[in-house]
């Protein structure tokens, strides 16, 4: 079975009663959770972003209070998830401000949280990768905003 593209989906969906596409909306989010996630930023939260960004760094922080530092191999799969949910919230923005906003944010906490990044490899290469993700989502911006953000970054070096 092939599946419909975009724009056949999109066709689709026009020609939709108000009530058809809530029943579709509804069943959408019923099968995965990350379209639930999806459909509650649109519906409750893209109206005001800087809230948004709020909530996320405060389940950033509280993710990082929970880190078990007993051992690399423990502190390198947390790093990991909280990395994955912060480009899951980037991607449900889609805006590159929010984007950048959260990754700095990750990349602060991390450096003031006592974890040894800077000796541990796999860290280290973590710490790195969102140092890059930064540096090329501030090249979307406006100049002055970018003036801005490469500041912050050239901070974390």
């Amino acid at each position: 079975m092939q599946t419909a593209s975009i724009a056949q989906i999109k066709k689709q969906l026009q020609s939709q009663t108000p009530s058809q596409l809530s029943a579709l909306c509804l069943a959408l989010a019923k099968y995965k959770k990350e379209n639930k996630e999806v459909l509650d930023y649109l519906l409750f939260q893209a109206h005001d972003e800087t809230n948004y960004c709020h909530l996320v760094k405060a389940e950033i922080t509280l993710l990082f209070e929970d880190i078990n530092q007993n051992s690399t191999f423990f502190i390198k799969k947390s790093l990991r998830k909280i990395v994955r949910m912060v480009n899951k919230y980037s991607k449900f923005s889609g805006k590159p401000l929010t984007a950048i906003e959260l990754m700095l944010f990750f990349c602060t906490q991390l450096k003031h949280s006592g974890i040894d990044y800077r000796n541990t490899l796999a860290i280290a290469a973590i710490y790195q990768q969102q140092l890059k993700k930064i540096k090329k989502e501030i090249a979307k911006l406006h100049e002055d905003l970018q003036f801005d953000y490469e500041q912050e970054l050239a901070a974390l070096y």
